[in-house]
């Protein structure tokens, strides 16, 4: 871990760039589950800051489960898997969605390169498509058919949470597992926008599962993409309708 300092940032932003790169270093492994910080003196003379600084640095990894402090003991690294710090990391989007709902489209993007990339694992697998994708086109089918517009959203997120869980790559499950919750609610909003048929949101989604059983990611990748392009394009004029209705 180096301390070094490029430029010199605002005083009260110091513990900010110690927490950043104390973050990177647990990140990366360099700073490994059990190790024991320097003291915070130490650290401070290495970054060339106060040791408030320090002591701010560290408060902040620890609401992230990244560090426990323990009176009369040195810092400890106790962070034991990603899940943890991306925990923390819906929790941030969450807060950042409410100051900022452009957010969301920000988010979006996130979803739409997970979503789309997860394909590459998912067509070049020899297995057959994921049961848990079976069953979440089949309830869609079912909403459809009964116009259960509740029901046809949480089936139309779970198609998409099941397949990136069929690729079987752990930390991009891990990641889309804490947007899971916001992607429903981006879902659930962006439904509402269009005059878009319930038998056109099942046929899309048909399409997709049908490009995944036939092994075709190119086919499979430009549909996806198509879709979150359509719903991000939904949700910026649900969020411009809600903006205007708040300055009525």
């Amino acid at each position: 871990m180096k301390g070094e300092i490029a430029t010199m940032p605002k005083r009260d932003r110091l513990h900010i760039m110690v927490a950043s790169a104390l973050e990177a270093s647990i990140l990366s492994g360099e700073l490994k589950i059990g190790d024991k910080l320097d003291s915070e003196s130490a650290i401070a003379k290495e970054f060339g800051v106060s040791t408030r600084a320090v002591r701010e640095a560290i408060h902040t990894l620890e609401t992230k489960g990244l560090l426990m402090r323990r009176h009369g003991e040195r810092t400890t690294v106790v962070r034991e898997d990603v899940n943890e710090f991306l925990d923390t990391l819906a929790v941030t989007v969450r807060q950042r969605l409410a100051a900022e709902p452009e957010y969301l489209q920000q988010l979006m993007v996130a979803r739409r390169m997970i979503e789309t990339e997860i394909l590459e694992i998912v067509c070049a697998s020899d297995a057959p498509i994921s049961p848990e994708v079976t069953e979440s086109l089949e309830r869609m089918r079912k909403a459809r058919d009964e116009m259960d517009f509740a029901g046809f959203v949480d089936a139309d997120a779970a198609f998409h949470l099941a397949i990136v869980h069929s690729a079987g790559n752990r930390i991009l499950s891990i990641i889309y597992d804490n947007f899971a919750s916001l992607i429903s609610e981006v879902i659930q909003v962006t439904s509402r926008v269009p005059s878009k048929s319930l038998d056109d949101a099942y046929d899309e989604h048909a399409a997709i599962y049908q490009m995944i059983s036939d092994h075709n990611e190119i086919g499979a990748k430009a549909l996806v993409r198509a879709q979150i392009d359509n719903s991000a394009n939904y949700l910026r004029i649900a969020i411009e309708k809600a903006s205007k209705g708040g300055k009525q």
